[in-house]
C-alpha cells in the first residue's frame, strides 16, 4: 500500500521533524508512506481564497495519479484510531492508494476540499501543522500495528 501525505509548508520545528522521520522509518515496505512538503504561497495581502485557491492547485496538481484524496479539515469527519485502521484495511484489500492533503495557514480551497471522497479532522481543537503532520503519521502507522496484530496499540 502506498500513502502520500501532501502538505503546504516545508519549515517545521526541528522537534517534529525528528518525530516524523522516528516513525516514517518504522513502517514496512509494504505499507509505505511518503510525506511531500509544498512551498506555501506569500502571505502578500492577497485574499485568504485566492490564496487557498492557489495551494489548493499546487496540492491537486501534487496528487498522485488515481490517488484517493483525503481532505485534513476541522470541519471533517472524526475517526477512532479502530475505525481509521478499519479504513485503511478497505483501501488496502481494493488496491486504493489514499493521499492526505493538509492546506495551508488558510486551509484548504474549498474546491480541493469538497472534491476529496473523505473529509478527516484529527481533532476539535486547532492544531499546529508540525504536530497535525505528526498527528496523522503517528495514526497511520497505530493504524498499521491494528491491521498487522503489533502490540503498539492496547486498546
Amino acid at each position: 500500500m502506498k500513502i502520500s501525505i501532501i502538505a503546504i509548508g516545508q519549515r517545521q520545528p526541528r522537534w517534529a521533524d525528528e518525530a516524523i522521520a522516528e516513525f516514517l522509518k518504522r513502517f514496512p515496505h509494504e505499507f509505505a508512506v511518503d510525506l511531500r512538503e509544498l512551498k506555501p504561497e506569500p502571505r502578500d495581502g492577497r485574499p485568504a481564497q485566492r490564496i487557498r485557491a492557489a495551494e489548493g492547485e499546487r496540492l491537486r496538481a501534487a496528487l498522485p495519479a488515481g490517488s484517493v484524496t483525503v481532505a485534513l479539515d476541522e470541519r471533517g469527519r472524526d475517526m477512532t484510531s479502530a475505525a481509521f485502521a478499519e479504513q485503511l484495511g478497505r483501501w488496502r484489500d481494493r488496491g486504493d492508494s489514499p493521499a492526505f492533503v493538509i492546506g495551508g495557514p488558510d486551509g484548504l480551497s474549498e474546491e480541493l476540499r469538497r472534491a476529496a471522497p473523505l473529509q478527516l479532522r484529527l481533532s476539535s481543537m486547532t492544531l499546529p501543522h508540525a504536530l497535525a503532520r505528526l498527528l496523522l503519521i503517528e495514526q497511520l502507522y497505530r493504524a498499521w500495528s491494528i491491521l498487522a496484530g503489533h502490540p503498539y496499540h492496547r486498546a
